[in-house]
C-alpha cells in the first residue's frame, strides 16, 4: 500500500514508523525494496552531499533537484522534503510559494521545517494549499550559530516546556507529523503521549513513534563522526574503500580487464585495416 500523509498519521500507536534519508535515485530505488515507511530528502545533503559544514548553504534548487531525482526511485514510501534555510522563514507567503515548488518541480508528498510555535503560521499557510507539512523541534540544525552549536535540547525546565508547547502548538496548526532531534528521551515520551500526531525520533529515545537516520551514517560512511544516537547497521565504508583500493591494485597490475570484460571483434575485419 502506498503511505501517504494520512496513513502515517494514523499509524501512531498501530506501528513504529521507520525513516531514511535519501539523496539520489539509485539509493532511493534500494531503500524502496527494503520496505522503509518513508523517504526525506534532508537539508543534511548539504554536509553528507555537497561537503558542507552545516545546512545552512543548501538552496531551494539543491533540494528541488535532489528531491526530484529521488521521486523517480520512490513508489510506495512516503517521499518529504525539506524546506532548506531561508526558504520559510520570511513570511507565510513565502513558505507556501518554496513549499509549493518543492511539490511541483521536486515532486515531494510532503515538506518538512524546522522550529516550533513561532512557525505556525507558515505551517498553517502551507496545509491551507493542501500540502501535508511535518515539524522538527529539538536541534533545528538550520538554527546551529543560535543554538551555539550541535547539542542536546531541553535538558533545562523552561527549554522543556518550551518543546512540548511548540509540539502542541504545531499540532494545531495542522502538522501530521513530528520529528524530535537531539531531545532526552524521557522528554520526548512526555512529547510523543502529549500529541496525536507520531514523533519521529532522531537521538530522542524509544518512545517515539518512528525514527529517522541519515543513512551514511548508519552505513558507516562518514569518517570522524559517531554521533550518540547512530547504530551502524552495517560498515559499508570499509567495504567501499577496500574495493576502490582493489580496483586500483587491479587496474595497475593489468588484472582488470580480462578477457571475459572485453568485447570480440572479426580478425579477418580486423586485417583489413590500414
Amino acid at each position: 500500500m502506498k503511505e501517504t500523509a494520512v496513513t502515517f498519521r494514523a499509524a501512531k500507536g498501530q506501528r513504529k514508523l521507520a525513516m531514511l534519508t535519501a539523496y539520489d535515485y539509485t539509493t532511493a530505488r534500494l531503500m524502496e525494496q527494503s520496505g522503509v515507511d518513508a523517504l526525506l530528502v534532508g537539508d543534511s545533503l548539504g554536509m553528507v552531499v555537497l561537503g558542507h559544514s552545516d545546512t545552512l548553504s543548501v538552496t531551494m534548487e539543491d533540494m528541488i533537484r535532489h528531491c526530484a531525482a529521488v521521486a523517480r526511485g520512490c513508489e510506495r514510501p512516503l517521499l518529504v522534503c525539506d524546506m532548506p534555510f531561508m526558504s520559510y522563514q520570511l513570511s507565510a507567503e513565502q513558505a507556501c510559494a518554496n513549499a509549493g515548488r518543492l511539490v511541483k518541480e521536486g515532486r515531494a508528498q510532503a515538506v518538512k521545517l524546522e522550529g516550533g510555535a513561532e512557525f505556525a503560521e507558515q505551517v498553517r499557510a502551507i496545509v491551507r494549499a493542501s500540502i501535508p507539512v511535518m515539524g522538527h523541534i529539538g536541534l533545528t540544525p538550520q538554527s546551529v550559530h543560535a543554538l551555539g552549536g550541535f547539542k542536546v535540547q531541553g535538558k533545562a525546565p523552561e527549554a522543556a516546556q518550551k518543546l512540548l508547547d511548540d509540539a502542541r502548538a504545531l499540532e494545531v496548526a495542522g502538522a501530521f507529523a513530528l520529528v524530535l532531534e537531539c531531545v532526552p528521551a524521557p522528554l520526548a515520551a512526555r512529547i510523543s503521549a502529549a500529541v496525536s500526531i507520531p514523533t519521529i525520533g532522531i537521538g530522542a529515545g524509544p518512545d517515539c513513534d518512528g525514527q529517522v537516520l541519515v543513512w551514511q551514517d548508519m552505513l558507516g560512511m562518514v569518517d570522524g563522526l559517531s554521533p550518540k544516537f547512530v547504530r551502524h547497521f552495517a560498515e559499508c565504508g570499509t567495504d567501499m574503500r577496500a574495493a576502490f583500493s582493489a580496483y586500483v591494485q587491479a587496474v595497475r597490475e593489468g588484472s582488470f580487464p580480462a578477457g571475459e570484460h572485453c568485447f570480440s571483434m572479426n580478425e579477418e575485419m580486423l586485417g583489413k585495416l590500414y
